[in-house]
């Protein structure tokens, strides 16, 4: 029953997500793709996947006990915080604190989880800003 439930709440979501999709304002320089186009293939992936688990749920699903619950819950409120705080203090330090707290979380030691936060905070900004030249959020030191 839980899988058919999740199911309908992930298909209401997709449905939720094509049609603020829809409503993108396409500007006169768009690309041939324009501007909708992602955001309608994750709704179509969203909901094809939400149908399937609600169509053939399991027979006897079987939940992660309070603990990992409390882990998952604990690991999306990251992830909503890096959200807000990436225009605050910017994308090499929410980055860091992001995947140091998520590795740490996922079973490496601590000066592990702090390694891995710099190595990917500081090759992310490298690939993505410096080569490829794209935006990233600047923090109160100007990176």
């Amino acid at each position: 029953m839980t899988d058919r439930i999740f199911g309908v709440v992930g298909l209401l979501l997709a449905i939720g997500f094509a049609l603020s999709a829809l409503t993108i304002e396409e500007s006169f320089l768009s690309d041939a793709v324009g501007p909708k186009a992602f955001p309608i293939i994750i709704a179509t992936i969203l909901g094809l996947s939400s149908l399937v688990i609600a169509l053939r749920p399991d027979a006897e699903p079987i939940w992660p006990p309070l603990g990992r619950l409390a882990e998952i819950f604990a690991a999306a409120v990251v992830m909503v915080l890096y959200a807000e705080m990436l225009p605050v203090i910017g994308f090499i330090i929410a980055t860091f604190f992001a995947a140091g707290y998520l590795t740490w979380r996922l079973g490496s030691g601590v000066v592990a989880s702090i390694l891995t936060g710099a190595v990917t905070s500081l090759g992310i900004y490298v690939v993505f800003h410096l080569v490829l030249g794209l935006s990233l959020a600047r923090g109160p030191f100007g990176f």
